[in-house]
C-alpha cells in the first residue's frame, strides 16, 4: 500500500514504532498469554505500564515535586468542567482568555459553575490573532487560557504573567516544546495529538489546587481523588494508556522535547515559506502568532480548487480539508509526522503554480 502522509488535526498519526508493539500487544501482552484489551486493570502488569507512563512525563517535562500526573478519561472537554469545581470558589472569579472554538467552550462550562471574567478576546476577527499585552488583574480563583488553537492556526508563543493559579488546555501542543511547569498549577491534555491515541486525558496537578474551591466535588471531577488512587479510582482506559506510554518511550528515545521542538520548527518553516512565497495560497493566521502544530491557509483564487484537491489526493495526502470555521486548508504536523510529509504537500503546492 502506497505511503499515506496524514495531516489529521486529531486523533492523528503516531509513530510507525509505536503500532507495531502496540497491535503485538493486542494479541499477547507481556507474554501472558492474554491481549491488553483484556487484561485487570489492577494486574501488575497493567499498574506498571501507568506507573511508567506517569514517570515517562515527570522525566520528559522536568516536573517539579509537589506535582501530580494523572490519565482520566472524558477528554479535555471535561477538563473545561474540571477546572471550576476544583478552583472556582462559590462568590470567586475566574479569568479566561478567548482565543478560539476550544477556549470558547471551555468559557461555556466555567460560567455553569460561577463568575467569569473574559480578560482578553480575539473573537473581533475570527481568532487569527493572539491577544498581546494582556493585563490580567489580580484577585482571580485562577486564569485559564489555551495554548494551541487547532481550528485557526495560532499559538501562545509567550507565557501569559499573572499572580493567579494558572490552568492550561495544552491538547494540541504539549511535548512539542519545552514547558515550565511550576509556572502552572493545572495542565491538562487529551491524548489525541502528541500524547497517544484518543481514550485518555493527561493532567498535571500542582497539589496545592487540591480543596481549593471549598465546593462538593464529585469524585469524578475532584483531583485529590484521582491523586490518591493512583489514576485507578475507576477503570482507566487500558489500551489508551498503554499506547501512550509506548509513545512516550519513543519520545525519549528519539531526543525527548527538545529534539520534537526542533522537529515543529522544521516542519512549520518549510510549510510557512511555500505558503508565503507561492502566490496561490495565503496564511490564515497572523504571522507572528503562527502555530507550529497546524498550519492553515487558504487559495488566492478559488478557480484552483478542483486542481489542488486533485494533486494532493494522488499524492497520498490526508486530512488537510480546513475547519468550516476557517475554511481551505489546515495541515495538522504533530510530533509524529515525518518531515517527509511536509515534503510531499510543500511539492504539491509547487506543482499548483509551475
Amino acid at each position: 500500500m502506497a505511503k499515506v502522509h496524514n495531516f489529521s488535526a486529531g486523533p492523528c498519526i503516531l509513530p510507525q514504532e509505536v503500532f507495531k508493539e502496540a497491535s503485538q500487544s493486542v494479541l499477547d501482552f507481556d507474554n501472558l498469554g492474554l491481549s491488553i484489551l483484556e487484561i485487570s486493570h489492577r494486574s501488575e502488569n497493567f499498574v506498571r505500564v501507568m506507573e511508567e507512563a506517569r514517570e515517562l512525563v515527570k522525566e520528559l517535562l522536568n516536573i517539579p515535586k509537589g506535582y501530580t500526573v494523572l490519565f482520566l478519561q472524558g477528554g479535555a472537554s471535561t477538563g473545561f468542567l474540571m477546572a471550576p469545581y476544583n478552583l472556582l470558589t462559590e462568590n470567586g472569579t475566574a479569568g479566561y482568555m478567548n482565543t478560539g472554538t476550544w477556549s470558547t467552550k471551555a468559557i461555556k462550562e466555567a460560567k455553569k459553575m460561577g463568575n467569569v471574567d473574559v480578560i482578553v478576546s480575539s473573537e473581533d476577527e475570527n481568532f487569527k490573532y493572539i491577544p498581546k499585552d494582556i493585563q490580567i488583574p489580580s484577585g482571580l480563583d485562577y486564569v485559564h487560557y489555551t495554548a494551541n488553537n487547532t481550528i485557526y492556526g495560532t499559538q501562545y508563543k509567550k507565557l501569559p504573567q499573572t499572580d493567579n493559579f494558572l490552568v492550561c488546555d495544552m491538547s494540541s501542543d504539549i511535548f512539542s516544546r519545552p514547558v515550565t511547569i511550576n509556572a502552572y498549577d493545572i495542565i491538562y491534555a487529551g491524548a489525541q495529538k502528541n500524547i497517544g491515541p484518543a481514550g485518555t486525558t493527561m493532567y498535571i496537578v500542582n497539589e496545592e489546587v487540591f480543596n481549593k474551591s471549598g465546593r462538593d466535588i464529585p469524585s469524578m471531577l475532584d483531583f485529590e481523588v484521582h491523586h490518591k488512587k493512583d489514576s485507578m479510582f475507576n477503570t482507566p482506559s487500558v489500551f489508551a494508556v498503554y499506547a501512550t506510554m509506548l509513545n512516550l518511550r519513543y519520545m525519549k528515545a528519539n531526543g525527548g522535547v527538545e529534539a520534537m521542538k526542533k522537529k515543529a520548527q522544521e516542519r512549520s518553516e518549510m510549510i510557512y515559506n511555500e505558503i508565503d512565497e507561492n502566490p496561490l495560497f495565503e496564511g490564515y493566521a497572523n504571522k507572528e502568532d503562527r502555530s507550529s502544530m497546524n498550519a492553515t491557509f487558504t487559495l488566492t483564487d478559488e478557480s484552483y480548487k478542483e486542481k489542488f484537491d486533485k494533486l494532493w489526493k494522488e499524492a497520498n495526502i490526508n486530512g488537510i480539508k480546513g475547519h468550516r470555521s476557517v475554511g481551505g486548508y489546515r495541515a495538522s504536523m504533530y510530533n509524529a509526522l515525518p518531515i517527509e510529509s511536509v515534503e510531499a504537500l510543500v511539492n504539491v503546492m509547487k506543482k499548483l503554480r509551475s
